[in-house]
């Protein structure tokens, strides 16, 4: 498990845009299940996070259409709400960071962490703004 003097700031990034943190296995529940749409990012102390998916996330709210709730959990430090959260997510693999797009309780896009690498910011927001003119 990873130090929270090092995962706090890494948290504020999308704390401080509006998403709420998600520390325990009957808060992530409660959120993915939420009528509307909740899009959760799997946060992780990688480079690929730092630099491409908290960013593009970030930036992928300045559109028309977003999701309803913003939500996060951390991998390596709120391990079982991330346990919880990947079992919303199957069919797909765990993966860290990642981005998940749920409506009305059911997974409709998923973003793994191999879809993440390798792209820039705003590569990563222009993808989450279509997929949210699709679903929102």
């Amino acid at each position: 498990m990873y130090p929270e003097s090092i995962v706090k700031p890494m948290k504020a990034e999308l704390t401080t845009a509006g998403f709420e943190d998600l520390m325990n296995p009957e808060d992530v529940d409660k959120a993915i299940t939420a009528e509307g749409t909740v899009l959760m990012v799997v946060n992780s102390v990688c480079g690929c996070a730092a630099g491409a998916a908290r960013p593009g996330v970030r930036k992928s709210l300045e559109n028309a259409k977003t999701p309803g709730k913003l939500t996060t959990v951390f991998a390596g430090f709120d391990t079982d709400a991330v346990a919880q959260a990947r079992k919303h997510f199957a069919p797909y693999p765990p993966s860290s960071p990642a981005i998940a797009l749920f409506k009305n309780g059911e997974l409709v896009h998923f973003v793994e962490r191999h879809n993440i690498e390798g792209r820039n910011a705003n590569a990563i927001a222009e993808h989450l703004k279509a997929v949210y003119d699709e679903f929102c």
